[in-house]
């Protein structure tokens, strides 16, 4: 064994008997695993409803993202069908096998072709709902599921994503309270994406790109469903 690899397991262990006993009893994990303490919330997250919106819009436009407000869940296809027109893409989507989205009158955009399921790789669109909005950095909360498989979030190179606005929080705390409370104690879904903008990455002669790691433009359909709205 070479001499400075004896050096840092001798760190290591070091560091391990140095450690002690645990400072938290098994009640005290026990407790904190149960009833999680928030974080320090920043002023800007702690708005009401109205102003959690325009925080969410000024920042998902700031990062890149387009974003509507539609009066009407109802309004959504008309909304998407818009945007395939305006951004010259193909008049194809495929959606989130979820009854939120797939009960929409699609019939009414007969110039859309619709599909469903899991993203494919020749997918141009997707159109899927997200879990929550986090108004204090503008980014939306995704969960993985049999209704909103993960693959639409990432392989279209086009993204379009159904948000209520009741489901705009303030903070990274709410958000994260809301799934322990939506989904139970000790049950999660398998994954939990946070998508702030579209993909990006300035490794490139430190140029941002977008679209180097997943959807080239994020269009965010911000609905109204709250008289607060």
């Amino acid at each position: 064994m070479s001499a400075s690899r004896e050096h840092v397991l001798n760190a290591v262990r070091a560091s391990i008997r140095q450690s002690g006993k645990p400072t938290l009893s098994p009640e005290q994990l026990t407790e904190r695993l149960e009833r999680p303490r928030p974080g320090l919330v920043p002023q800007r997250g702690q708005l009401d409803l109205a102003g959690r919106l325009d925080l969410f819009e000024s920042w998902a436009k700031a990062l890149s993202a387009t974003l509507v407000r539609l009066d009407d869940l109802a309004h959504v296809p008309r909304a998407v069908a818009d945007y395939l027109r305006q951004e010259n893409l193909p008049a194809q989507v495929r959606l989130a096998p979820t009854p939120e989205i797939e009960g929409l009158d699609w019939q009414s955009q007969s110039l859309v072709e619709i599909a469903r399921g899991r993203a494919q790789i020749d997918d141009t669109t997707s159109v899927t709902p997200a879990f929550a909005g986090i108004a204090e950095t503008g980014t939306l909360m995704m969960l993985s599921g049999p209704q909103t498989p993960t693959t639409l979030n990432f392989v279209p190179e086009n993204h379009i994503v159904v948000l209520k606005a009741s489901q705009v929080v303030g903070s990274y705390e709410e958000a994260l309270a809301h799934l322990r409370q939506v989904h139970g104690q000790g049950r999660m879904p398998r994954t939990v994406n946070y998508i702030t903008g579209p993909s990006r990455t300035a490794d490139i002669e430190q140029t941002i790109q977008l679209g180097a790691h997943g959807p080239r433009r994020l269009h965010i359909l911000l609905v109204k469903d709250s008289a607060d709205a």
